[in-house]
């Protein structure tokens, strides 16, 4: 049970948060903050510490201005505390990252009487490899590194170094101006340049490394141990979660998560998952491997050692390999030609994701021969770790330490192999969904390739898995968890427990009087692209103030630059468009100019729909093209469209129209951000009054005025 002395430091907490700001209590915050500490708190423990209850997860949907930041943090961190466990608040935007880093976390510091200390989780990739940047202010290094090309997708040959950026780096290393944080970095870093200074957990050499005392990633990791609150990103917490926990975080038994954002968290996890792999590009690769792995076996000191032995064993296994991706490719050729795809019509999805049973059995071959390679290359990566500590054989210490993380690349890439070719080797389980399973034609005459694709159509079984059944407590919590004002397609896709808390926080706006709701009695439907985005021109040049802040949403980039383009002069000249600048730029030059007390008319797609938070004047009129359906050809819905059917079901209600209604949730989000906001919607898409289901999606919206 919540001890009364929890209680009161929560109560205590809140008020003080609350004077200070000179704010009142908010009924929804109270009850999310009950709902939180009701379930954390009453969790019991066995004399190990674990977890003996399953209710031990918070579902909690709180609308826009519920203050769900405040909430949370004043809940869960002082019964991790009490509990000796770790908290981790884990966002799915950098934006929200920095408000809980930079505002959320050091106002409960100052205001309250809670006592703890917080951090900044991010992978390696966000940090600066020293020997890396070592590497490549080293000419002898730039040799080196050119004699790999082909093994490393983002290759830069040796002249495209950006050895000034480097060597500035190096300096502000040396002098203490700079901890090797990319985020850090006062000036632009090109994704390229950044590349090549970044590793991962099969490159890097960890303790063995020459720079681990000094290793920015190591020691921002060393915080985490210390700290009491980690504020990560999904992500990062995926990629721990799939390492098995507690290798880049800490354990999930010893961890009470918070998912803000959490309506992303289920897509993100399908993200891990997914595995694509082109057939003759493998075969390239593959051969540029052997040539490679030669150059290794030149420099061995032993031949008989235990990496001579390896080596010796690899040029057959490739060749294996090969054949077995010749054999698929020759397979499928007539089976590509009897689907008629081309260019413009260059995909297929397997059917309830079962591919032909010759693909299959090699496809287990290919797993097979694929994973016996793998465990060859880490034995050899081990054998060069045991050389830096003086236990390996046939390579010197400085050979080991120039081919481990090369080795690293290379078993990361035959990481992925193997988790394709097992996806497709596997009979799916009756009692779960299926995977998707497809193929794509790239390219075209000699270059024209076969890439296979394959994932998960749910996350709902890995989250269980990895993430329900592991963790000690954890709090899922978003503005839009709910669709057509059920948690059902959340709960499908996510795998969270049935007997986890749930909770629906109503948002204090006065939708009502600030918000009105316009459905325009338009004369096209989408579906008619011509005459539904002439009407949208004419609509827009009608109503849309050239003195205002002004939003426009669309589901198609073709529409959208078409509309662009035949808007009146007047809005062309406060028009700015997605695409043209980066997001940060031109949302920057909208505020600008309202401040300037100009107009400013934006046009963006999906991600303009969620996440843009433009407040007051910024934003008083937000125009949705149509309803925003998802695209109908991806493989891994229509798959999931296609298990649906087979049970009796009905995909267009139970997904098409769920997703269509959290979309426009988030679309319709964007307009009222605060209390005193006030404005309009417009929504051009004439099947909201003509459709059965357009009430359900209307009525699934904040209680806007409708007209």
């Amino acid at each position: 049970m919540l001890s009364d002395e929890l209680k009161k430091q929560i109560q205590l907490a809140y008020r003080a948060s609350l004077d200070a700001k000179s704010h009142k209590p908010r009924a929804g915050q109270r009850q999310m903050i009950g709902a939180i500490a009701r379930t954390l708190g009453n969790i019991k423990q066995g004399s190990e510490g674990e977890r003996l209850d399953e209710k031990h997860v918070a579902v909690i949907e709180a609308g826009t201005g519920t203050g769900k930041t405040l909430s949370y943090c004043l809940a869960a961190i002082p019964i991790a505390k009490a509990r000796g466990l770790k908290l981790i608040i884990s966002t799915a935007t950098v934006a929200l990252q920095e408000q809980i880093l930079h505002k959320e976390l050091p106002d409960l510091l100052e205001h309250t009487e809670l006592s703890f200390k917080y951090t900044l989780a991010k992978g390696r990739g966000r940090y600066l490899c020293l020997n890396n940047l070592e590497g490549f202010l080293s000419t002898e290094e730039q040799a080196m590194d050119d004699m790999f090309a082909g093994l490393f997708e983002q290759h830069l040959h040796s002249d495209d170094v950006n050895t000034v950026l480097y060597q500035e780096m190096d300096a502000a290393i040396e002098k203490g101006e700079w901890d090797g944080d990319k985020d850090n970095w006062a000036g632009i870093i090109r994704d390229q340049d950044w590349r090549r200074l970044t590793t991962d957990h099969q490159q890097c050499t960890n303790r063995n490394c020459a720079n681990y005392s000094v290793c920015p990633f190591f020691k921002a990791r060393a915080e985490i141990e210390t700290a009491d609150v980690i504020v990560a990103n999904h992500d990062l917490v995926l990629a721990d979660l799939s390492l098995g926990g507690g290798a880049i975080l800490t354990p999930p038994k010893e961890t009470i998560y918070v998912f803000d954002e959490g309506h992303h968290l289920p897509d993100k996890a399908i993200g891990h998952f997914r595995h694509e792999v082109r057939l003759q590009q493998s075969i390239t690769w593959l051969r540029q491997l052997e040539k490679n792995l030669v150059n290794l076996k030149q420099e061995l000191t032993d031949d008989v050692s235990l990496t001579g032995q390896l080596l010796l064993k690899i040029p057959q296994q490739i060749q294996s390999i090969v054949n077995f991706i010749q054999y698929a490719q020759q397979g499928l050729a007539p089976y590509i030609q009897g689907l008629g795809l081309d260019q413009e019509n260059n995909q297929h999805r397997f059917e309830f994701g079962l591919v032909p049973d010759e693909l299959r059995q090699l496809a287990y071959s290919l797993q097979t021969s694929y994973q016996k390679l793998f465990n060859n290359i880490e034995s050899i990566q081990d054998e060069c770790k045991k050389t830096k500590q003086n236990e390996g054989m046939g390579v010197t210490s400085e050979t080991a330490e120039t081919w481990q993380p090369i080795l690293g690349v290379i078993l990361g890439r035959l990481e992925q192999c193997v988790g394709l070719w097992r996806l497709y080797s596997t009979v799916d389980d009756q009692n779960y969904p299926p995977n998707a399973r497809w193929l794509v034609l790239s390219g075209q005459g000699m270059e024209q390739d076969i890439e296979l694709g394959g994932s998960p159509i749910l996350a709902a079984n890995t989250l269980r898995q990895q993430l329900w059944d592991k963790c000690f407590g954890a709090v899922v919590t978003s503005a839009t968890l709910t669709a057509l004002n059920q948690f059902h397609r959340f709960n499908m896709r996510s795998g969270v427990p049935k007997e986890s808390e749930y909770l629906r926080v109503v948002s204090p706006f006065d939708f009502q009087n600030n918000g009105l709701l316009v459905v325009p009695d338009m004369e096209h439907e989408p579906n008619r692209v011509e005459q539904h985005t002439a009407e949208i021109i004419s609509y827009l040049d009608e109503h849309v103030s050239t003195d205002k802040g002004s939003l426009v949403l669309f589901s198609s980039r073709r529409q959208m630059e078409e509309v662009a383009k035949s808007l009146t002069a007047g809005l062309q000249e406060i028009l700015l468009m997605q695409g043209e600048q980066s997001k940060r730029v031109i949302l920057d030059s909208h505020r600008a100019r309202i401040d300037e007390g100009k107009g400013s008319l934006l046009l963006g797609l999906a991600s303009f729909a969620e996440g843009v938070d433009l407040p007051g004047n910024y934003l008083t009129c937000v125009y949705i093209a149509k309803i925003p359906f998802a695209v109908p050809d991806d493989p891994v819905e229509a798959t999931l469209a296609e298990w649906i059917q087979k049970r009796g079901g009905n995909p267009f209600m139970e997904i098409t129209i769920p997703d269509a209604s959290l979309r426009l949730v988030q679309a319709t989000g964007r307009l009222l951000r605060s209390e005193k906001d006030t404005g309009e919607i417009h929504i051009l898409d004439k099947r909201l009054k003509t459709k059965r289901y357009g009430s359900q999606l209307i009525n699934s919206l904040p209680p806007y005025r409708y007209q």
